[in-house]
């Protein structure tokens, strides 16, 4: 068979896989009937995803990790419905993620609610055998915790760069007397077992009150550059934009995005709400300022769905999710070569 030839049927069968894993049409069934899927995309499950599938979208419904207000377990459930506005083409970047890659929802990692290293053993696995199927994970949570195995899943062979958007630090060592496994410590177990560069690490956003005047010493240590809320403000989400871009560069990324980054005006259900931080509007701007960088996977976590019953939170949570899928399947595209197969689609909204 010529390379031109084989070109051509691989072709062909994307375009296939793409036709037929497109979200299910509004147009077709209102968006508050049919089953709940992230985006309304096809379900299937995990170990059908590599091969077939170039992005999933799965649940991590696990708060017990949480040392303030539970009920982030319940987020991937009110985050699913609420996706179900999205529609298929981003507005301010004209992104058609369903047109560059093949997307599903595979289900909720199968979490253990009352052990915490056993669920963290089960994210690092079922992530991990998606990444090394060639599946990009978008995971939805739960507490921050859980973006501690997806770093060991996806920079096991080399440590990997991280944006980190969020209003606290999450590199504290111990809560509790001597608990090290907490949604306050994510990225300082990670960094400790080598599976993330801290001086590929950028956090902006940070705010709030401490526990201590020397609590941030450990990160800046570590070269972890942080773009608090401060300075964000007296310089604009551009200039955040620019510097993150900078420290992350070239190199494999994971993008972390924390629902309490934004303002509880905006996103008051979640578990530990700091005043004085992003807009909603402010929070798609700044997310949208990473495009074209190589991102290897992304997270949207700490919806808390019983802390805002309106269901606000959970919609301001699916939007994020739909602006992080929009770069995953842009980056990805880039890689293969394919960034100039999208196209403006606007069928089905």
């Amino acid at each position: 068979m010529s390379q031109n030839l084989k070109k051509k049927m691989d072709s062909e069968t994307r375009a296939k896989r793409l036709e037929a894993y497109q979200p299910l049409s509004g147009m077709v069934v209102p968006r508050f009937a049919g089953i709940s899927t992230f985006m309304r995309l096809p379900h299937i499950a995990p170990t059908e995803a590599p091969g077939e599938i170039d992005i999933a979208i799965l649940g991590i419904p696990f708060d017990g990790a949480t040392t303030n207000r539970p009920g982030t377990r319940l987020g991937p459930r009110q985050v699913r419905e609420a996706s179900s506005l999205m529609r298929l083409v981003n507005y301010g970047t004209h992104v058609a993620p369903y047109d560059l890659c093949v997307c599903a929802d595979v289900g909720d990692v199968p979490v253990n609610p009352i052990d915490v290293r056993d669920t963290l053993g089960r994210i690092e696995a079922e992530v991990g055998y998606l990444y090394k199927g060639g599946v990009t994970p978008l995971s939805i949570g739960g507490d921050h915790i859980i973006s501690y195995p997806i770093l060991r899943a996806l920079g096991g062979d080399q440590p990997v760069g991280l944006i980190h958007v969020d209003a606290h630090s999450d590199t504290g060592d111990t809560y509790f007397g001597g608990q090290k496994l907490t949604h306050g410590t994510p990225f300082r177990r990670a960094i400790e077992d080598g599976v993330l560069d801290p001086k590929r690490m950028v956090q902006i956003g940070i705010r709030g009150t401490m526990y201590s005047t020397d609590e941030r010493d450990w990160a800046l240590d570590q070269g972890i550059r942080i773009i608090d809320m401060e300075e964000v403000a007296e310089k604009g989400v551009p200039y955040a934009i620019a510097e993150a871009r900078r420290v992350v560069g070239n190199g494999p990324t994971y993008f972390t995005f924390d629902i309490d980054s934004i303002d509880p005006a905006f996103a008051p259900g979640t578990g530990t709400p700091e005043i004085g931080g992003f807009t909603s509007r402010e929070a798609l701007q700044l997310v949208r300022g990473f495009r074209h960088l190589n991102l290897i996977g992304a997270d949207m976590v700490e919806v808390s769905p019983p802390l805002d019953q309106s269901g606000g939170t959970a919609l301001v949570g699916a939007s994020i999710a739909f602006e992080l899928l929009c770069l995953l399947a842009e980056a990805r595209a880039e890689r293969e070569g394919r960034s100039g197969e999208n196209r403006l689609n606007v069928v089905g909204s």
